[in-house]
């Protein structure tokens, strides 16, 4: 029995890059050896073993055959004369498909660190067409990469775009398209995922609803790089770097979906689309079965994204119906959130990466004022049921205000 370090550790070692987990291939053993040395069995399609004092993944290596339709549809084979090569070769990309020894000895039979020193995302074999689950499995290698400067080969492109083209896609289930893309937004450069899904088919294939948008012209004026798509993309790219969170880059990446909807014969013009695009939103979070957190925060910022653009020349009752909107009193949090998205959304526009947001701290300290009055006064003064309620609005609303004034006065002064 031989172990080997594989895939993700052997490349992100080489590249000095932090590994998340460290995965073992078990060459020339068998199942049943591997209970026998205290190894755990938790894999259901195919032979994974949990050691027995780390927890660390051990897998029999393995060959597979495809037989039916999906990433799923594959007959595996394992047996101690399965060899290393063997199961590297069903890899995705060479750059995977490196293996090293308890020596710490280099196997490379198909050139993955020759990839890896010229930046190259490759493919092992023409097994990869097999598996439509490795279209997005290299978009997201290269969203995680490219900061590095790497590149996806020619060929393997056309696969992928064979793959997104042939209906294979359709065959993934839900939870596998939304787990690969929520690890590819939380990578360095999500955006780069979602453009080469563009680029080859598969977004219109998983979300055409974002697909829309390429083609789609915005005023000039305020949208320089004019195509909503692009535009998608310059946001996207402008959240991760102001936040780490899934659900702030998601609301960020889904923001603008009801400009997919207007009528061209009103092009560039997309007025209303922050209310078109509810319901646009709302089946494709249910179909890829989002969770309610990225679901609700990508919601509030469609809906109120233009709001939070004009917040200065917002009467205070209108912010106030804001809060009331996003439910600030309960959740004060979605507020600091939804800034976030609507900075991103103002510097997603060539020429405004640097571009100050005054809305965000209007807003923010508008909220800290209607948050600071006291409701227990207001119910120590005797008031009950709906007087309780249009006191406290009242006194809100007065806090709102007070806060607009100051503002206003600023302005004037400059």
């Amino acid at each position: 029995m031989k172990l080997y370090l594989v895939g993700g550790a052997v490349r992100d070692k080489l590249l000095n890059y932090p590994a998340l987990d460290q995965d073992w291939l078990v060459v020339g053993s068998t199942p049943e050896q591997m209970l026998a040395q205290g190894y755990q069995a938790v894999g259901k399609d195919f032979p994974v073993f949990l050691h027995p004092k780390t927890k660390q993944e051990y897998a029999l290596a393995r060959t597979e055959r495809k037989q039916g339709q999906g990433y799923t549809g594959f007959a595996c084979y394992f047996a101690e004369d399965v060899t290393l090569e063997q199961d590297l070769l069903r890899r995705d990309l060479t750059i995977n498909a490196m293996a090293m020894d308890e020596e710490g000895q280099l196997h490379d039979p198909y050139g993955g660190y020759q990839d890896l020193q010229q930046k190259i995302l490759r493919h092992v074999s023409p097994a990869f067409a097999e598996d439509p689950l490795r279209v997005l499995r290299v978009a997201r290698f290269y969203a995680r990469y490219k900061h590095l400067g790497f590149q996806i080969a020619d060929e393997t492109l056309n696969l992928m775009r064979l793959l997104s083209h042939s209906g294979e896609l359709q065959h993934l289930t839900a939870e596998r398209v939304w787990q690969e893309s929520a690890r590819a937004l939380q990578e360095r450069n999500p955006e780069a995922y979602i453009e080469v899904l563009y680029q080859v088919g598969a977004l219109a294939a998983l979300m055409p609803e974002l697909a829309r948008l390429w083609g789609v012209p915005n005023p000039a004026k305020w949208h320089p790089e004019i195509d909503s798509g692009i535009h998608t993309l310059l946001v996207l790219q402008q959240a991760a770097l102001l936040s780490d969170r899934l659900d702030v880059r998601f609301a960020a990446l889904c923001h603008d979906v009801g400009k997919g909807e207007t009528d061209p014969a009103l092009w560039p013009s997309h007025h209303g689309h922050e209310h078109s695009g509810l319901p646009v939103l709302k089946t494709m979070c249910e179909r890829l079965r989002v969770p309610n957190d990225c679901k609700e925060l990508a919601l509030l910022a469609c809906q109120y994204h233009q709001l939070l653009h004009k917040a200065l020349e917002l009467r205070p009752a209108t912010v106030l119906k804001l809060f009331d909107g996003i439910d600030l009193w309960r959740k004060p949090e979605r507020l600091d959130l939804l800034l976030l998205c609507a900075v991103a959304d103002l510097r997603g526009r060539t020429g405004f990466e640097q571009a100050d947001y005054p809305q965000q701290e209007y807003l923010l300290q508008a909220a800290q004022a209607a948050r600071a009055v006291d409701i227990k006064a207001i119910v120590a003064a005797g008031l009950k049921g709906e007087a309780i309620k249009h006191k406290l609005a009242e006194h809100r609303l007065a806090a709102v205000t007070q806060v607009k004034q100051q503002w206003d006065q600023a302005r004037q002064t400059q």
